[in-house]
Parts: structure tokens; C-alpha cells; sequence
């Protein structure tokens, strides 16, 4: 979808009055609603610095084959609109800031890659079927410099070839007191930086979170809540909206207008990276 017809569907969907939402489920882990709530107290104090990155290693291979591969199907960027665009939504949810420029370096590492003639199902490589080459002309890789409104800077590299990370999605927030970091393949720890005190690892534990993040937990400490509650806690806020008759002023899941943005920095990050410059975010 390109951001002129996302801009339609957001407009459309104002105007209705109805409930919208993207589905950007990731931001539903409670740890990353626990450091939102501790960013926004002011905990970190001002911030200066939102850094980190999304890594996974399912396409390291040129025989690893998927429909995302494919420009028609997947769009004209791929690491950065698959899993980029979960960090751009995550980083400014968290730090409560938006991202209005950015400094970008795509690069394709497997210019052709082996596709199987017949249908291959996702994540699966399929190393027995009869194969063609295709070139490449998305990204597997990007780094990108960020710039957000509140004045914090910050950077994030996105990979879909890094050999052992199955879904690395990770951020810190760094700022003039503390910092505060967390990564989805330990989503269950929240580490808060200290400098003349003891650094800390929070466990989700809603006896020990705030209010607006526990209520985002089931399951006592220690009984894993994983990537499939994110799916539950994002629908329960959806369908909590839909019972209250509409949208609330302010949605802590995220809408249409979030999505829309994923696509507005995507046009950014793609124009930054052809023309090798930064570029302000418009829209």
C-alpha cells in the first residue's frame, strides 16, 4: 500500500468515526508498555538517544525464498517496511516522540537469489524443488539515522540476514539520568541503566509494574506471556474502544494514522537512500 492510498484510508476512516487500528502487535509486550510508562515519568529524564535495530536470519541464504521477496506482492522496500517499520512504530511509541528526519543506507547483499518454480510455503526453504534465478531489488539490510521532534537522536539498523537472531527487535532509551532497554528475544526483562547505582533487570512482575503496563499481564512471573499474547492484549484495547462506542482521544493501540506513518517514513528512508541525503519526514 502506498502512503497516498493509506492517507485515503486514514481520512476516510476519521471521517466515519469509527474504530481503526494497524497492526503493529509488537508494541503489546508489557515490558515495552512498562518503558513507555517510565520514559514518560520522566524516570530516564530528558532524552537524548533512541537506538537499536530489528535482525532476524530467516533470508540469509539465496535459495530462502518468500512472497515478501517479491516487489508486487511485498512493496519496494522489504526489511525496512516488514520489520523496520515495527521498530519506527515501537522507538516512537516508547520515547513518545516522532521520527521527522531521516539518513538512510539500504544495501542488497544477495543481488540474485535462487526462487523455487512452484509454491513455497513461508519460512521454509525449500531445498529439494527446481529453482530459477531472480534478481533482487529490495533491501536485505538498512541503516538509518533518526532524528525526533523532542530533539533526541538516534539510529537503527534493520537485517534479514544475521546468522542466529530469529527476532531480534531491540531499543534503548538513553537519557540525562538513566536509561532503559529491552529486546524481544528476552521480552520478558526490562533493563534499566543506572550510573552511580546498581544497573537492574526487571522481570515482568505486575506486582512490580506500573499500573498502565500490568494491566497488560495475565500470567503470574515466571509463566512466559510470549509474541501471541501481543496479538490479545492489541484487540482486547481495540475491542475495549469498540464497546465504548468509538476511539478514544488518545489510543494506546495503534491506528490507521500510525500505520499511514509507517508509510511516510518508508517514502523518506527510500528517497534518503537514492538521493544519499537526510530528508524531513512530511504527512
Amino acid at each position: 500500500m502506498t502512503s497516498e492510498e493509506s492517507a485515503e484510508l486514514l481520512a476516510l476512516a476519521e471521517e466515519s468515526g469509527l474504530v481503526h487500528c494497524t497492526n503493529f502487535n509488537l508494541r503489546f509486550f508489557p515490558l515495552v508498555h512498562e518503558a513507555r510508562s517510565r520514559v514518560a515519568d520522566r524516570e530516564v529524564g530528558d532524552v537524548w538517544n533512541v537506538h537499536g535495530g530489528y535482525l532476524q536470519d530467516w533470508l540469509l541464504y539465496p535459495t530462502d525464498w518468500n512472497w515478501r521477496l517479491e516487489p508486487d506482492k511485498g512493496g519496494a522496500l522489504r526489511a525496512i517496511g516488514d520489520i523496520g517499520s515495527h521498530w519506527m512504530d515501537m522507538a516512537q511509541f516508547v520515547s513518545g516522540q516522532k521520527i521527522v528526519e531521516v539518513c538512510a543506507d539500504l544495501h542488497t547483499t544477495i543481488p540474485v537469489r535462487r526462487r523455487p518454480l512452484g509454491e513455497v510455503e513461508t519460512f521454509s526453504s525449500g531445498a529439494d524443488v527446481e529453482r530459477a534465478d531472480a534478481p533482487m531489488t529490495t533491501e536485505d539490510l538498512g541503516h538509518v539515522l533518526v532524528r525526533f521532534d523532542g530533539g533526541a537522536r538516534g539510529a537503527f539498523k534493520v537485517s534479514q540476514g544475521s546468522a542466529g537472531r530469529k527476532n531480534y527487535l531491540h531499543f534503548e532509551v538513553d537519557g540525562s539520568e538513566a536509561a532503559i532497554a529491552w529486546n524481544a528475544e528476552r521480552h520478558e526483562e526490562l533493563w534499566l541503566g543506572r550510573r552511580d547505582e546498581p544497573s537492574a533487570v526487571l522481570q515482568r512482575n505486575a506486582s512490580q509494574m506500573q499500573p498502565s503496563s500490568a494491566a497488560h499481564t495475565f500470567l503470574p512471573a515466571g509463566h512466559a506471556e510470549g509474541w501471541v499474547d501481543t496479538f490479545r492484549e492489541l484487540y482486547r484495547s481495540v475491542y475495549a474502544a469498540v464497546a465504548a462506542g468509538g476511539p478514544p482521544s488518545e489510543p494506546d493501540y495503534p491506528t490507521f494514522a500510525d500505520g499511514h506513518r509507517a508509510n511516510v517514513l518508508g517514502d523518506a528512508i527510500a528517497l534518503s537512500n537514492a538521493e544519499r541525503r537526510w530528508v524531513e519526514v512530511t504527512g
